[in-house]
């Protein structure tokens, strides 16, 4: 075993760590803590396969803004109003189909016939090239997804104030 796969191995276990932990957590926002967890050690499986963009990208898009999104989205309903807990006689299904589908999961992987390891060639980018094409070909996209994103964020916002008011 190398270095990396030994490294590897330790992200995979925090990663599923963090999984079980949004699960598991009772607490939506030890939930969402989990899920930053989770998403982090993604980025760091990136930069082990030296994809340092894709792990940046990773990061600042989902470990930050879509957690900042969900717990934003948690704390603007009206939880109050909801069951705490959902009783019913369902849960034994669910934990059987689940551990059925996760034994399949573990079959399939067990069994397929993997690649052997890659040449190691890798393209190379620079940040530089990719700000000019982002910038130069795609501004229009970036501008209207921008726009998008403040008009969610004000409508957030006017939905808010409305039910303080009332």
């Amino acid at each position: 075993m190398t270095v990396a796969q030994f490294i590897f191995y330790i992200i995979a276990a925090f990663a599923v760590a963090g999984s079980l932990g949004v699960v598991f957590a009772r607490s939506t926002v030890y939930a969402a803590l989990f899920l930053i967890m989770s998403l982090l050690m993604v980025a760091a499986v990136y930069i082990l396969l030296a994809s340092e963009f894709l792990a940046l990208v990773q990061v600042l898009i989902y470990g930050g803004a879509v957690t900042i999104l969900l717990l934003f989205a948690l704390m603007l309903t009206r939880v109050g109003d909801l069951p705490k807990t959902m009783v019913g006689a369902q849960w034994p299904i669910a934990a059987v189909a689940s551990t059925l589908l996760g034994g399949l999961l573990v079959y399939t992987v067990s069994t397929a016939d993997w690649p052997g390891d890659a040449d190691g060639t890798i393209t190379r980018i620079p940040f530089e090239e990719l700000g000019e094409v982002l910038f130069r070909q795609w501004a229009v996209p970036f501008e209207i997804a921008s726009v998008v994103l403040l008009v969610a964020l004000i409508g957030a916002i006017v939905i808010a104030r409305q039910e303080e008011g009332e």
